[in-house]
């Protein structure tokens, strides 16, 4: 599992926190992995929480707080398009993630700052798996790994993500596309 690949939930993924949720791998190694769930918009606008970030989330809409995942509600996580001249920011302000989108500190606020980033989401908690755990879950099948694109990160309608991951996919994941939320009513 690298940095940068995509976990699509399952349809047979039980638990709600991550219910048809794409997430963002950030870090998988031998102390677990941690990732941002890229489709759970809340209300909250960003300008209400970090108002000097607030033009930057206006680029890449809905300019709201995106739940990044159930662990550490509190803490806020960046996603930052670069700018024209391939950065987001000052020296370590800016870590690469997915071509030219990566986690950009949110401490300071991006005016000031050489290359500024384009485009903004921000994050409340992460999503975040312990030793051996995320391995579990993909050899019960409970997740899909898939590579991602900057525009998954930042930009489109958060609510199509899943469905828009998976048609791009091929055979059998292209196909689950079209899964009813409630198989039931079908």
């Amino acid at each position: 599992m690298a940095r940068g690949r995509l976990l699509v939930a399952s349809p047979q993924l039980s638990d709600p926190n991550f219910d048809r949720s794409v997430v963002l791998v950030l870090e998988h190694g031998d102390d677990g992995t941690l990732g941002l769930v890229l489709n759970r918009p809340t209300a909250t606008p960003v300008a209400d929480v970090l108002a000097p970030w607030a033009g930057a989330a206006d680029q890449a809409p809905p300019a709201v707080i995106f739940e990044g995942g159930p662990v550490s509600p509190d803490v806020a996580v960046g996603l930052a398009g670069a700018s024209a001249g391939g950065t987001a920011g000052d020296g370590d302000a800016w870590h690469p993630v997915v071509g030219d989108v990566g986690l950009v500190d949110l401490s300071a606020g991006p005016a000031g700052r050489a290359g500024a980033p384009l485009a903004v989401r921000v994050f409340a908690g992460y999503a975040g798996w312990g030793p051996g755990q995320l391995d579990g879950e993909l050899a019960e099948g409970a997740w899909f790994v898939v590579d991602a694109q900057a525009s998954d990160l930042v930009a489109g309608e958060p609510a199509d993500l899943w469905r828009a991951v998976l048609r791009r996919q091929p055979g059998a994941l292209r196909i689950l596309a079209s899964y009813p939320a409630d198989p039931a009513a079908n």
